[in-house]
């Protein structure tokens, strides 16, 4: 590996401490903003430098009329009702778990889902890497505190943040014939405005419990660190990095977001992470070794 190539891996290492530490301070956020509302200013606030960043570097911002409702179904389901579940996973479980639950089985999922979108065979590699991630995942849930506590709010953080899993898996191969024709920042421009325009109904209620002129100093952070670093900064430096790198190391990754998450919990809400939640981890990591090495020898 070269000098650059160290870069870049420091490029992916920083983006995805970004994401996880981003856990806390969403839920440092969520003392003064609805969820909705703080999701909205996030993707809100990011659209007109995407648009901008897409018109610098491309010459133009269009998409087709058939894209664009294609896109706005992403938007809806990939921003609108992901992000609002993200939010709420935070608030109700602990971070570890929110991390764990809605990261580490994204990319296992879309590679057991890819078949369902690019007619591959599903082989018995991918079903015992899926079996590896389930037992992960049940590990993570049983650890992390409440146990298996159906009535719970822990519990409806832990099934929201399982699905942020499964639908960010789907969400990702939806997107994914639309990058044969435009580029990763033009659909992500698009879906963002999308998805931003469908959460707007639901803040009405909240911007008036919001006291604007009294927000401090962490507040504004909150704002700056979602809008600027963990949305269009990190947006940039992850794809830039993840084509130098390649997409399949890339994702390995992404299991530095619930390091720094687990980190953020416990200096900041003296949170504890469990063996059995480490273990977890380990068992949805393997999986997605596991998988990864079927498409390096098909490779």
């Amino acid at each position: 590996m070269g000098s650059k190539q160290y870069w870049y891996v420091a490029g992916l290492v920083a983006v995805a401490a970004i994401w996880g530490t981003n856990f806390g301070v969403s839920r440092l956020a969520m003392g003064t903003f609805d969820p909705a509302l703080f999701t909205f200013l996030r993707f809100g606030l990011a659209v007109p430098f995407f648009f901008i960043l897409l018109k610098l570097k491309e010459g133009s911002v269009g998409v087709s009329f058939k894209a664009a409702m294609q896109l706005m179904a992403i938007g809806l389901f990939g921003v609108t009702g992901l992000e609002i579940a993200v939010m709420y996973s935070i608030q109700y479980t602990t971070l570890a778990n929110a991390s764990l639950l809605n990261v580490a089985p994204w990319p296992i999922f879309a590679a057991l889902f890819a078949p369902l979108f690019f007619r591959e065979p599903i082989s018995k590699r991918l079903i015992v890497g899926g079996i590896a991630a389930m037992a992960g995942v049940t590990m993570v849930i049983v650890g992390g505190g409440a146990g298996i506590d159906l009535s719970g709010r822990n519990m409806l953080g832990n099934a929201l943040a399982f699905a942020v899993s499964l639908v960010g898996a789907l969400f990702n191969l939806a997107c994914m014939p639309l990058m044969r024709t435009y580029s990763a920042l033009r659909v992500s421009a698009w879906f963002i405005l999308f998805g931003s325009l469908f959460l707007f109904p639901l803040t009405l209620g909240s911007w008036s419990k919001v006291d604007w002129a009294g927000l401090d100093s962490a507040n504004w952070f909150a704002i700056f660190y979602n809008v600027i670093l963990c949305t269009v900064v990190a947006f940039i430096v992850w794809n830039v990095c993840m084509y130098r790198v390649g997409a399949a190391r890339a994702n390995f990754f992404r299991y530095v977001v619930p390091a720094a998450a687990v980190a953020a919990g416990y200096v900041w809400f003296d949170e504890r992470i469990t063996v059995w939640q480490i273990a977890g981890a380990v068992c949805m990591a393997a999986g997605l070794i596991w998988i990864s090495m079927e498409k390096k020898r098909n490779g």
